[in-house]
């Protein structure tokens, strides 16, 4: 039976009973890891911090899948002069995170997500106003053979209705009254079945993940990234896909992506924790050694593992002269490491650095 054949519905579907025995088990833990995460996160004395740092590798994570490589260096450079462009795909990624964020705000103020704000993440991702696709003949191929197997909605008129019923299942609980991870899986299946855009359907996919999990409060912050758990097992993400288009096979889907949920949640807990070790250590470094010392002080050195002296000043509302001293203090002492931007600096917390690349 080829991809090609089967024809996407509206949701809820499918119509036999979702709640299988090996998912309802595997549902407990994922979402004790996501309490725990939850918890850590909320811990955390200034929450920009984590959505500074666990997005900018997200962003990452999330490109590398469509085949956008950056390094570390080039993204955060890129955030240090958003008006030049280093590399195409740092300022891909940058775009990345601005989508993120602008949606997360939107789910947080509105408490619902809407068409018109995946619209508005695509169009942030891309860099583009395409909108819906209105013209026919996008298809998904096989990335090593080039076969196509599955050929998303091709009409504008389904495109839409498929999006309207899509919203309506996100936004209101009656119409499927299950486990909010089972949701999320048929969420996403549905999306990147719908294939609503020309371009950006996989990154636009990924966030809206994100933004479930805290419509669903089941996150506070935008902090569980599927991305690199979906890197790690890229070839069975889009078996698993092909396998529901081909053959319904829901349960291996659905379980994938539960097991995704808890995975990334454990190592979010790992590393939030390591970030809030390192704050520790480097609150005590500072009140010991520096007479500047401030808790603004601090979270900006987390805010922004890459800073310079017009972010300092800005942030703790002193001169370019005093932030610049502060800034080239803690650079003698080890503490920041000071490199030439163009005709000025920048410094980099590659302690911070080292932890963020641990996971």
């Amino acid at each position: 039976m080829h991809s090609t054949k089967w024809e996407i519905g509206e949701l809820p579907y499918p119509d036999w009973d979702i709640e299988t025995k090996r998912i309802l088990k595997a549902l407990p833990s994922a979402h004790a890891a996501l309490a725990e995460l939850k918890g850590i996160a909320d811990s955390i004395p200034n929450q920009a911090i984590l959505i500074n740092t666990l997005s900018l590798q997200e962003a990452k994570d999330s490109s590398a899948i469509e085949n956008i490589i950056t390094t570390h260096d080039d993204l955060y450079r890129q955030s240090l002069e958003e008006e030049k462009i280093y590399a195409i795909s740092a300022k891909e990624v940058q775009n990345y995170i601005f989508a993120l964020k602008k949606g997360y705000e939107s789910v947080k103020k509105k408490g619902v997500l809407t068409t018109s704000s995946i619209l508005q993440i695509q169009e942030l991702v891309e860099e583009n106003k395409a909108g819906l696709r209105k013209l026919p003949g996008t298809d998904l191929r096989n990335h090593r053979t080039g076969k196509v197997v599955y050929t998303p909605p091709q009409h504008p008129e389904d495109i839409v209705r498929l999006m309207s019923n899509l919203e309506k299942y996100i936004n209101d609980p009656s119409i499927h009254e299950c486990d909010a991870l089972i949701k999320m899986a048929l969420i996403h299946f549905q999306f990147e079945s719908i294939h609503p855009f020309y371009d950006g359907n996989g990154r636009t996919g990924r966030i809206i993940n994100i933004l479930y999990l805290v419509l669903e409060g089941l996150q506070d912050l935008p902090i569980l990234y599927l991305s690199s758990y979906i890197i790690r097992n890229k070839r069975m993400y889009y078996q698993h896909l092909q396998d529901v288009r081909d053959h319904q096979e829901w349960e291996n889907w659905i379980l994938f992506l539960v097991k995704g949920v808890e995975e990334t949640a454990k190592e979010t807990i790992f590393l939030v924790r390591a970030i809030k070790e390192l704050m520790h250590r480097n609150k005590h470094f500072l009140r010991n050694h520096y007479k500047f010392y401030s808790q603004d002080l601090l979270n900006h050195l987390f805010k922004h593992p890459y800073t310079k002296i017009e972010f300092l000043a800005k942030d703790l509302g002193v001169s370019r002269l005093t932030a610049s001293s502060y800034l080239n203090k803690m650079a003698e002492d080890g503490l920041l490491e000071k490199r030439k931007l163009g005709r000025g600096n920048f410094y980099i917390h590659h302690e911070l650095m080292r932890t963020l690349s641990q996971r």
